[in-house]
């Protein structure tokens, strides 16, 4: 049976740290300012709370806040206006036609940002399937519920995925339940749940 790839999508497919990650912090922080009525330390401040608690802002502000998930998700993540700083490798789409095996993406985002980026990257065609934060119930990586969602719906066996992904944490997670897993980074070290370290999507070829 052939390997089921799951790419994480920032930081991985993409890099998102030059202008886009950015962008969206300050959105999410203007919109805890505004609709929480923070301060602006106090409201980077909880952001970044949030994020370390759960792994996602969005998270926190919904079990804490009673904030609607949607219209924060569509507020904080403006496609048109992130897709300038859309930055990604060169050959990737040929690297991920040439690797075997069917492709699924799993992020944290909202699904709106997650096929739109996948789509401008000209790459849509080799995943079969695309996960933003919504279809996982508002539980983000590295919540183990995130993964089990995407192995149920598909009915892929864990030991027959590879999770490709920046975070160590939710390659932790991945491992826990039995998926190989593949850590982007520049990085010198390979911690014990980290079967391959790469700096290219295109190094996959080589397994």
């Amino acid at each position: 049976m052939a390997l089921t790839w799951i790419f994480d999508l920032d930081n991985t497919l993409h890099d998102a740290s030059h202008g886009i990650f950015p962008h969206i912090n300050r959105a999410m922080t203007d919109y805890m300012m505004r609709h929480l009525d923070l301060s602006l330390a106090d409201a980077e401040a909880l952001r970044q709370r949030y994020w370390m608690q759960y792994g996602a802002t969005l998270k926190g502000l919904i079990q804490h806040h009673g904030i609607d998930a949607h219209h924060f998700l569509t507020t904080t993540h403006p496609l048109d206006e992130l897709a300038q700083w859309l930055c990604w490798e060169a050959g990737l789409a040929e690297a991920l036609r040439r690797l075997p095996g069917r492709k699924v993406v799993l992020s944290n985002g909202p699904t709106h940002y997650v096929e739109g980026v996948v789509e401008r990257m000209g790459v849509e065609r080799h995943f079969f399937d695309c996960y933003g934060v919504e279809r996982l119930a508002f539980r983000p990586k590295p919540h183990k519920a995130a993964f089990r969602a995407v192995l149920a719906e598909h009915r892929l066996d864990p030991a027959r995925c590879v999770m490709v992904e920046d975070s160590l944490e939710n390659l932790k997670s991945a491992k826990a339940l039995g998926m190989r897993t593949v850590w982007v980074s520049r990085e010198a070290r390979r911690p014990a749940y980290v079967d391959r370290r790469i700096v290219r999507i295109a190094e996959l070829l080589r397994f």
